[in-house]
């Protein structure tokens, strides 16, 4: 049978797991102030602050100097006892999020010969939005000396029927703890076990049978931390050696209650509303009013525009981000950002004749295995998952070199 998930070698800190866990680094990127409480925090304290690099910082002076710092620190924490290894360790986690609910995952390895990030992938392991090239560099740079991983990457499983993780609920009180402490920052609770031989081969055994159902095969969808993931492949076809092989991950179930999708929305500035509105219906062949019509609410500050257009992917994002992609290529002077609310998308637009958005259907969870299935990985910021404050900390660890 095949290790959907493997084992490792994880290593977790000897004490102080409040100091030691620190948020993804691809949160909080407009927020310096976040990152000073967390510096605060920290203190002289060993942390996985030491050992990421915020994305707030990538485009600072001082980048060569910061990893090379980190590469310093890592090789530290593994010589001074600040790291304790656990030998062919899987952990079970429940992560008490910041409105209470808990969500549940299994912490082991994946094997990135299984992974592929290409849109049109048919892997066993596939990138849910489209990976963005020109950020791999600076995050490969980070990696390719670096002697340990330490992930926030989460993979989602479609199992409706809840026969990998959930069992795992009640047999908690007979494994051995890993871990159970409160996060930073707001960040919730978290506890962690670690998970016997047995239930290793059961958890396979539940993987294997939820892959025969799957219509072509695509066991695992890459919810957080896909750039991440995609770093650790470009790294392992550099190096080759066997550790880079294998990624350190979370795997979670989506339809887990405590996992929840939010929309993000398209605003764009410098624009003419009326000829952006023109152009947006010239592409998709005119208005539409067929039973599978997608519906868009075209937001302006004078007035909002309800358009109905023919799909042209399974979501309207799929249909609506290749034309303001060729869009923006041909108006060098306009800009995009992602907004999360509605409400955000029409403040933004009342102040200023020359701003618009677009807000659309969100995509519910249950469709996202499908759409993946039918298109191919979904354009960027199709969908965030949860708040920030409970995006997956910076824990396990384990070494690649």
């Amino acid at each position: 049978m095949k290790q959907y998930i493997q084992s490792a070698d994880i290593l977790l800190p000897s004490g102080n797991f409040d100091k030691w866990a620190v948020v993804a680094c691809d949160q909080y990127t407009s927020e310096p102030e976040y990152w000073d409480q967390v510096e605060q925090i920290v203190a002289d304290h060993p942390s996985t602050l030491r050992v990421m690099l915020p994305e707030i910082y990538l485009e600072k002076e001082g980048l060569s100097d910061r990893i090379r710092d980190i590469n310093q620190t890592m090789r530290q924490y593994l010589s001074d006892g600040t790291l304790v290894e656990h030998k062919n360790a899987m952990i079970y986690v429940e992560r008490t999020q910041c409105d209470g609910t808990v969500r549940h995952g299994i912490v082991g390895t994946i094997d990135l010969e299984d992974y592929d990030y290409q849109k049109n992938s048919k892997a066993l392991i596939r990138a849910t939005e489209e990976t963005v090239i020109d950020r791999l560099p600076p995050r490969i740079i980070i990696r390719k000396d670096a002697c340990l991983e330490i992930p926030h990457i989460l993979l989602l499983i479609d199992d409706a029927k809840q026969s990998v993780i959930e069992p795992l609920k009640d047999k908690k009180t007979s494994l051995a703890p890993a871990y159970s402490f409160d996060l930073m920052q707001g960040g919730g609770h978290i506890e962690g076990y670690f998970l016997s031989q047995e239930l290793q081969i059961a958890i396979n055994e539940a993987l294997e049978l939820l892959i025969e159902t799957a219509e072509d095969k695509m066991l695992f969808a890459v919810g957080d931390g896909n750039h991440s993931l995609a770093t650790a492949k470009e790294c392992y076809k550099l190096n080759g050696v066997a550790p880079a092989r294998h990624a350190l991950v979370e795997i979670v179930n989506i339809h887990d209650p405590a996992i929840v999708f939010e929309p993000i929305y398209r605003v764009l500035f410098n624009v003419d509303p009326e000829e952006l509105l023109s152009d947006f219906l010239e592409a998709m062949g005119g208005e539409y009013d067929g039973e599978d019509a997608q519906e868009f609410e075209f937001v302006t500050k004078d007035i909002t525009h309800i358009v109905s257009v023919k799909p042209r992917a399974k979501l309207p994002i799929g249909t609506l981000q290749p034309f303001l992609d060729d869009y923006l290529r041909n108006h060098s002077a306009s800009k995009i950002d992602y907004i999360h609310g509605d409400d955000v998308v029409h403040d933004l637009c009342i102040a200023n004749n020359s701003t618009c958005g677009f807000i659309y259907k969100s995509m519910e969870k249950g469709e996202l295995f499908q759409a993946v299935k039918k298109d191919g990985s979904l354009p960027r910021k199709t969908f965030s998952m949860g708040h920030a404050c409970d995006k997956r900390f910076y824990l396990e660890a384990r070494k690649i070199k």
